[in-house]
C-alpha cells in the first residue's frame, strides 16, 4: 500500500511548492516525491458506488428521470457495405404518427464530421456514400423509441452497388488502401542478420477481433438551455471529445457545450471515440426540435453500427542460434481497421510497440499497415493493439521453441530484456526496469510449472481422448498514451466548512474504480473517512480539455491532479496553523485523528472553519503532465512510455480432441501493480482482464457475410465466457515490494490493460496439448480465436502430418 501525506518532510515539500507558485498549481513532480517518502498507507475504501450497484440504486443514463417531453432517436442504417445513395424516400418514415422529425445530413448547422483524429473521413449521417454495413444514413426522432424503430424500417433507399473489401486477404489483394500512414520502427541491419542467423523460420499468424460486449451500450441524452446552451450527458470515456464534436456539429463554440457522464456500464474502450456518435445525433435532435432527446441503441443496431477490437494477420522472419537466443525478427503487422481512420492508426502503431513483449531483439524490424475495409470502423479495446503485438511475439518464442526442442519457458527467459546491451526497444527506448525474468521465475517456482508439465506429458502419453496442456507467459506493458498531449490531467477540490470535501477530475468511472481512488487520495492527504470525501460527475464545466480514460493512464494521470489540487489547500491550511500555533511547519500533520498542530490536535473541520474565517481558498485546481515522454513517429524514435508494467500467466487446460471442447483447469498470475493503490481493485481488475483476454482468444468470434453484413450480432450468436468458463482454481497475486520506480502517484502502476495479456497463455496452453499429438515434435500454428471448430482443424493437420511421419 502507499504512503501518505502526514510527516515534516512531506509538509515541507508542500510548503517549498506553494512558496514558489503562488497560489496556483505548482510542479506535480514534487508532489508526487513528497507524497512518495511518507510513512503511513493509504486508507482502504471499497468501491465508492458498491452498496449503489448491488442494490440497483446506481444512476446510469438511461436511468435517469425523463425530462417533460423527451423524444428518442433511431438511426436508419444502410444495407449495403460500400454503394452511391441513388435516392432516399423519407415520406413513409415522416407520416408515421409520433414521429417528429426526420434528420438527414442536409439538417446539421455545423460540420457533418465526427473523425476523432481530424481525418474528415467520419460523417455523422452519409451523404451519397455508404462504406459498411450499418452506416446511420438519416435518424428518426419520435415521441416514442418503439415508433422510432418502427418508422426507420419504412424509408426506401435505392443503392448502385460498388465492390466492397471485408477482410484482410482481399484488402492486401486489391491494392492495400490505408486509413493511416504506416509506420516503420527499426534498429540495427535485418536483412545480413537473418542472413548470418545460423537458423531461421518465417511464419504467419492471425488473430481475430473481439466485440466489447459492455452491459450498458452506447446512450446519449441532450437537453437544450439557453442562448445556445446545450447540456449532454452522454456514455464517453472522452467527456471532451465528445463536447467538442457535438459543438462542431452544432456549429458552435465549446463553451456552449457541457458533456456529464456519472458511470458507465462498461467501456472497455469502445466508448472513447465511438459514443460521439450517439450524443452528436441526440443535440442535434434536442437542436433542431427545441427538446430533450435521448437515444440509446439495442444489441443488435450497437454491435452491428460501431467497431471492434481490431483483428490482424502478422507475418514474420526470425534468425537465431541452436540454442534459442533471437538474433533478428522481421515483422509486419497488417490490421482491418474498417472504413474510416478511427483510432486505427495509434492503435496499429501500439502493437509495433508491443510486438517485442518482454524479449530483446538485437536486429529487427516492425512494420504497420492499417488497411482500408467496408466493415465496421474498428476502433479502442483494451490493451489498443498492445495484445495483438504480444500474441505474436509469442508465436515467435514457441516457434523457436518447437525448432530447438526447448521448453518455451527457458527460451522466454533466454530472451528479456536486461541491462546493459539488452536494454533497447525497436523504438529506441531504454528498459530501465526489467523485471520479466524476476516474475516469471517467481511464477513458475510458486505454480511448480516444471514438475507439473511433466505431469501432464505423462498424462498425454496414455490418454486417447483427451489432452492438456500448460504455458507461462510474460507481459511487459508500456503505460502512457503514444499521442503525447494526451498525458495531461485536471481535477477540481473544494473543501468546505464543515469540513467534508467534493471531488472532481476529468477521469471517467466505468466500473474500475478509478473515483474510488481518488477519494482514496483525498482521504489519506487530509486524514478523513470515505464519509467526508466525495466524488461528482465528471463535467467539461469543472475540468475542461480532459484526456480519455484509457492508456491505462487513468489513476496515474489524474491522481496526480487530485493530489496537486489536495496539496494546495494543505499547504495554505499549514501556513495559516504555523502562524496561529506559532510553531514550524515540520510539526503540522494531517491525521486520522485530526491535525496535530505541535503539542494540539484540532479537528480537521475546526481548522477548516478558522480557515475559511482568515479568507484563505478552500478550493483548488490541480494539474499534472507526465514528465519524461516524447515520441516522433517521423522517425519511429522516442520514449513514449512513461514506464512498463509488467507480469505472468501460466494456465493449464483440457481439450477434448473428439470435440474441440475444452477447461481452463488452473490459472496462476503474478502481477506487478507496483504499491497498490487499493489491492482490491487491482485484483478484480486482473481477474477480470484475464477472462476477457482469454474469451478473445477462444471462444469470440466475429463472422462477416459476403455481403459484409455481421453475423455475430447479438448474444445469441457472439459467444462471451460464461461463469463457467473460468478456471476452476484461479490464483491471482501482487508482486510484492516492488513500488514504482518513477513518480507515479503513491508508486502505484496500472492495472487497466496490461492484464488483458494474460489471457494469452491459455491460447499457448491450448497449443502446448495438441503438440502431444505428434511428440511436441512441431508448432502447431493454433490461431485466435481457437473456437471449438479451430481447434479441431488444427488438431487434425497435426494428426495428419503425424500420421505421414514428418521429421522434426
Amino acid at each position: 500500500m502507499s504512503d501518505r501525506t502526514d510527516t515534516p518532510e512531506g509538509t515541507e515539500a508542500l510548503l517549498t511548492r506553494t512558496q514558489s507558485a503562488g497560489n496556483g498549481p505548482g510542479n506535480p513532480e514534487v508532489a508526487a516525491d513528497a507524497s512518495a517518502s511518507k510513512a503511513g498507507k493509504i486508507p482502504f475504501m471499497k468501491h465508492e458506488s458498491a452498496m449503489l450497484h448491488v442494490t440497483g440504486r446506481a444512476l446510469y443514463i438511461d436511468d435517469m428521470p425523463e425530462p417533460k417531453g423527451l423524444l428518442h432517436v433511431v438511426p436508419g442504417l444502410s444495407a449495403k457495405p460500400h454503394a452511391r445513395l441513388v435516392s432516399i424516400d423519407l415520406d413513409a418514415v415522416r407520416a408515421l404518427p409520433g414521429v417528429v422529425r426526420v434528420i438527414t445530413a442536409q439538417d446539421i448547422p455545423g460540420e457533418n464530421q465526427t473523425s476523432p483524429v481530424h481525418a474528415h473521413d467520419e460523417p455523422l449521417l452519409a451523404t451519397d456514400l455508404v462504406q459498411h454495413v450499418g452506416q446511420p444514413i438519416f435518424a428518426v426522432v419520435a415521441t416514442e423509441r418503439a415508433i422510432a424503430r418502427r418508422a426507420v424500417r419504412l424509408a426506401r433507399i435505392v443503392y448502385e452497388e460498388l465492390p466492397a473489401v471485408l477482410d484482410i486477404d482481399s484488402a492486401l489483394e486489391n491494392g492495400g488502401a490505408l486509413v493511416w500512414r504506416p509506420l516503420t520502427m527499426e534498429r540495427g541491419a535485418v536483412e545480413p542478420a537473418l542472413e548470418a542467423a545460423p537458423r531461421r523460420l518465417k511464419g504467419r499468424v492471425t488473430i481475430g477481433g473481439q466485440e466489447h460486449f459492455y452491459l450498458e451500450g452506447q446512450v446519449a441524452m441532450a437537453q437544450p438551455g439557453e442562448a445556445g446552451e446545450m447540456r449532454v450527458w452522454s456514455s464517453t470515456q472522452h467527456p471532451s471529445e465528445t463536447q467538442h464534436l457535438v459543438a462542431s456539429v452544432l456549429g458552435r463554440p465549446h463553451h456552449l457545450v457541457t458533456t456529464e457522464i456519472r458511470r458507465m456500464g462498461g467501456g472497455f474502450g469502445g466508448k472513447e471515440s465511438q459514443a460521439n456518435g450517439c450524443a452528436c445525433l441526440a443535440a442535434l435532435a434536442a437542436e433542431l426540435t427545441g427538446q430533450a432527446a435521448k437515444m440509446r441503441l439495442d444489441r443488435d443496431d450497437d454491435m452491428v453500427i460501431t467497431g471492434k477490437r481490431h483483428d490482424f494477420r502478422v507475418d514474420y522472419e526470425v534468425g537465431f542460434t541452436d540454442q534459442g537466443d533471437i538474433l533478428a525478427v522481421d515483422m509486419q503487422l497488417a490490421a482491418r481497421c474498417g472504413w474510416s481512420a478511427d483510432l486505427s492508426g495509434p492503435v496499429t502503431d501500439r502493437a509495433l510497440f508491443h510486438a517485442d513483449n518482454a524479449y530483446f531483439y538485437p536486429d529487427v524490424r516492425f512494420r504497420s499497415l492499417a488497411l482500408k475495409t467496408n466493415t465496421q470502423s474498428n476502433t479502442a479495446f483494451r490493451g489498443f493493439g498492445g495484445p495483438q503485438g504480444i500474441v505474436a511475439a509469442e508465436r515467435v518464442i514457441e516457434e523457436i521453441a518447437f525448432a530447438t526442442g526447448r521448453d518455451p519457458l527457458d527460451i522466454r527467459l533466454r530472451n528479456v530484456y536486461g541491462t546493459g546491451t539488452r536494454d533497447v526497444t525497436p523504438y529506441h527506448m531504454v528498459v530501465e526496469d526489467s523485471i520479466s525474468d524476476l516474475v516469471m521465475t517467481q511464477l513458475a517456482e510458486r505454480c511448480a510449472y516444471r514438475a507439473r508439465r511433466d505431469a501432464l506429458r505423462a498424462f498425454n502419453a496414455t490418454s486417447r481422448s483427451l489432452r492438456k496442456g500448460i504455458a507461462l507467459t510474460p507481459v511487459k506493458f508500456g503505460i502512457s498514451f503514444t499521442a503525447t498531449h494526451y498525458n495531461q490531467a485536471g481535477a477540481l477540490v473544494h473543501v468546505y466548512t464543515d469540513g467534508s470535501v467534493q471531488v472532481n477530475h476529468g477521469g471517467t468511472e466505468m466500473g474500475q474504480g478509478l473515483h474510488t481512488k481518488m477519494v482514496q487520495i483525498v482521504m489519506s492527504e487530509f486524514g478523513l473517512d470515505a464519509q467526508n470525501v466525495r466524488i461528482t460527475a465528471t463535467t467539461t464545466g469543472k475540468v475542461p480539455n480532459t484526456s480519455a480514460t484509457a492508456a491505462s493512464s487513468g489513476a496515474d494521470l489524474n491522481g496526480m491532479a487530485v493530489l496537486d489540487a489536495v496539496s494546495q489547500i494543505k499547504a495554505r491550511m499549514v501556513t495559516f496553523a504555523a502562524e496561529k500555533w506559532q510553531v514550524t511547519p515540520e510539526a503540522i500533520r494531517f491525521t486520522p485523528e485530526g491535525v496535530r498542530i505541535g503539542e494540539s490536535l484540532v479537528p480537521f473541520r475546526d481548522l477548516v472553519w478558522q480557515v475559511y474565517f482568515a479568507r484563505i481558498s478552500l478550493s483548488a485546481s490541480g494539474f499534472y503532465k507526465t514528465p519524461k515522454i516524447s515520441w516522433d513517429a517521423a522517425t519511429g524514435r522516442g520514449r513514449p512510455f512513461y514506464y512498463f508494467a509488467y507480469g505472468a500467466a501460466c494456465a493449464e487446460v483440457t481439450l477434448d480432441l473428439l470435440t474441440g471442447e475444452n477447461t481452463i483447469d488452473r490459472v496462476d498470475i503474478l502481477h506487478d501493480a507496483g504499491q497498490s493503490l487499493n489491492a482490491d481493485i487491482d485484483i478484480g481488475q486482473i481477474e477480470g482482464a484475464f477472462v476477457q483476454g482469454a474469451g478473445w482468444l477462444t471462444t469470440e468470434e466475429l463472422v462477416w457475410d459476403k455481403e459484409g453484413r455481421l453475423r455475430t450480432h447479438a448474444p445469441s450468436t457472439y459467444k462471451i465466457p460464461a461463469c463457467s468458463d473460468r478456471p476452476a482454481i484461479f490464483n491471482v497475486t501482487l508482486l510484492e515490494d516492488a513500488p514504482n520506480r518513477e513518480a507515479t502517484i503513491y508508486r502505484s502502476k496500472a492495472v487497466g490493460e496490461p492484464p488483458l495479456v494474460h489471457g494469452v497463455a491459455v491460447l499457448h496452453a491450448l497449443s502446448d496439448a495438441i503438440a502431444s499429438l505428434d511428440g511436441y515434435r512441431h508448432c502447431p500454428g493454433l490461431d485466435a480465436p481457437a473456437t471449438p471448430e479451430r481447434l479441431l482443424r488444427t488438431i487434425m493437420q497435426v494428426q495428419a502430418r503425424a500420421a505421414q511421419g514428418e521429421p522434426s
